[in-house]
């Protein structure tokens, strides 16, 4: 039995992988793209959900500045999802109902059943300053099922408003002290930002208004100043979330106009290198991170959009949060010569800090900038060539798949990816329809036993270290 602290306790690292068993395929080469043999996609659909008696328990987790959830983790042979462990006496934890031995099935919106302990532990480290966890005692059904991910459209909204010469655009109506309800003015500031007509008042400004009487909310109202930040609740979010048993917790929150967000950028390696300094230094509130400087004129950082104090968020889709220096540049050199970063800068830092949530929470349509030109600036290179390839390391999603299709052709490259699933694990990490697979954990793509090794693809031990070429208009080549 291993833990991992899910706080600020460390533990020794977790290897087992939480993995569905895959249903065995006799591999015909003949059926070509699209062989449903070949599927490694999550296909989980709306049907899925609540096919249980069962509900999970949901606990809302908060936490100080630099201070800690109070619990571990543990993974058990045979166990269904990471065990809680360690709970520490009147942490925000066991204030929240969270006990020993309890499962972890959902990380705010995000099913965890069937993922490796590491990873869990890793998404509550990157969920901030508050985690929404769905747990339950000891689920007797498949934990996947017992989790209903919130469709859009079906969550709060986390709206940015900003005071025009009508104000903020809303007055507010209330029955008791905590339960206020918006009336919006037509066309007014709060109506274009996003906020629905008769939602429910949840937050202002990171702070919760369920304590607070008529009088106080307005007194915070007015000390906002000329803008102001609302989660909300549309009346039909609110009757849905009710019916699910899901709370309006705020780390399940949409964004509508925002004043700043999280950006992706592509780099493509260059001659004189990427063209910036990666540091480890101490930014917004005291918190130790990973900041990008020295950001060389005209070389591919640049190219890209990243600016001088830039703090590093993700590196291929997964969250470096928390993560030491060494590590952190160890996972940008695994992605090869073409890397993607997720970054934030100095303004949204400081907001999302006041409104006490992760900006990797608000990626879904984050702002990505690519270098210009680089479809020019990448000439074909020969199969078989190994310089500017990018490798890949994926963990299985809920559903225990990687989230994409393959695709075998006798002729031309033998393995490439078919189909990806949006959202899904391979989705995170960069691949795209048309990747060629070059090696999978470490061996080499290129010859008739490919077929057998696709047998055992999806039954291997995660991660799955994909090393990829890419298809150009050129051909087949890497990058």
């Amino acid at each position: 039995m291993e833990a991992a602290a899910a706080g600020l306790q460390e533990a020794a690292p977790l290897t087992l992988g939480l993995g569905s068993p895959c249903r065995k395929f006799e591999f015909n080469p003949k059926l070509g793209i699209d062989n449903p043999v070949l599927s490694l996609a999550e296909d989980h659909g709306p049907s899925d959900a609540w096919l249980c008696p069962e509900r999970p328990r949901f606990c809302l987790l908060s936490k100080e500045e630099g201070g800690s959830f109070g619990f571990q983790l543990r993974q058990e042979a045979g166990g269904a999802g990471p065990a809680v462990c360690g709970v520490e006496p009147g942490a925000p934890a066991q204030r929240q109902g969270l006990r020993e031995g309890d499962r972890i099935l959902a990380v705010n919106d995000q099913a965890v059943a069937h993922e490796a302990l590491e990873m869990v532990a890793r998404r509550i480290r990157a969920s901030g300053p508050r985690v929404l966890l769905a747990v339950a005692a000891a689920p007797a059904h498949d934990p996947a099922l017992l989790c209903a991910p919130l469709g859009p459209g079906v969550r709060p909204r986390l709206c940015h408003v900003v005071r025009d010469e009508g104000g903020f655009g809303f007055s507010v109506t209330h029955e008791h002290p905590g339960s206020f309800w918006l009336v919006l003015s037509p066309g007014g500031a709060a109506e274009r930002a996003g906020v629905p007509p008769g939602a429910r008042l949840l937050e202002v400004n990171g702070l919760s208004v369920e304590q607070l009487t008529h009088s106080q909310l307005r007194r915070r109202l007015r000390r906002s100043g000329a803008q102001v930040t609302l989660l909300v609740a549309a009346p039909e979010v609110e009757e849905q979330c009710r019916r699910l048993g899901v709370p309006l917790a705020a780390p399940l929150a949409e964004g509508w106009a925002l004043p700043a967000g999280p950006r992706r950028l592509h780099l493509q390696e260059g001659p004189r290198g990427f063209g910036f300094l990666l540091r480890e230094e101490k930014g917004v509130g005291g918190r130790l991170g990973q900041f990008l400087w020295e950001v060389d004129p005209g070389l591919p950082a640049d190219q890209a959009g990243m600016r001088a104090g830039d703090r590093l968020l993700a590196v291929a889709g997964e969250s470096v949060e928390g993560l030491g220096h060494a590590e952190t540049v160890s996972r940008i050199r695994a992605q090869g010569s073409r890397v993607a970063l997720t970054v934030v800068d100095p303004e949204a830092d400081r907001f999302f800090r006041m409104v006490r949530l992760s900006p990797l929470l608000f990626l879904e349509g984050a702002e990505t900038e690519d270098p210009p030109g680089e479809d020019a600036a990448l000439p074909p290179a020969p199969r078989g060539s190994r310089q500017g390839s990018r490798r890949c390391s994926l963990y299985p999603g809920p559903g225990g798949g990687y989230g994409f299709r393959l695709s075998y052709q006798a002729g031309g490259p033998r393995l490439s990816i078919a189909q990806v699933t949006p959202g899904g694990a391979a989705a995170r990490a960069g691949l795209q329809p048309g990747d060629e697979i070059l090696e999978v954990n470490g061996r080499p793509v290129d010859g008739e036993q490919d077929v057998d090794r696709l047998h055992r693809l999806a039954e291997a031990e995660p991660p799955l270290c994909l090393r990829l070429g890419a298809r150009s208009p050129r051909g087949w080549s890497e990058l």
